[in-house]
């Protein structure tokens, strides 16, 4: 997962689908910096569950920023149906660490 954040800091493929979404590259180092550090996140969730909580709600605020981006591009479905999958994830994955919390 990680290296495949990375890629959206430096992969040519990456630079190329920023730019067809029409976003800077400040927006897509951005991006890559805080997808980094919600999986980060996760991984120390494993341990504090309080630090996989945000962490995976991040990450599920990044990815419906990102679906908003692709509607305004007026992007294909089958483009946007991986942001879906890993948007509900990311909320199954915040609903389970929420419930180790309580």
């Amino acid at each position: 997962m990680i290296v495949f954040r990375l890629t959206c800091l430096f992969g040519k493929r990456m630079i190329t689908e920023y730019e067809r979404l029409k976003l800077t590259k400040n927006q897509r180092i951005l991006t890559g910096i805080l997808q980094l550090i919600g999986v980060s996140g996760l991984f120390v969730g494993i341990k504090f569950t309080v630090i996989g909580l945000f962490a995976s709600l991040e990450l599920a605020l990044l990815i419906t920023a990102g679906a908003f981006v692709r509607l305004r591009i007026k992007d294909a479905i089958y483009r946007s149906s991986p942001a879906l999958i890993y948007l509900i994830l990311n909320l199954i994955l915040a609903y389970r660490f929420f419930l180790n919390i309580s």
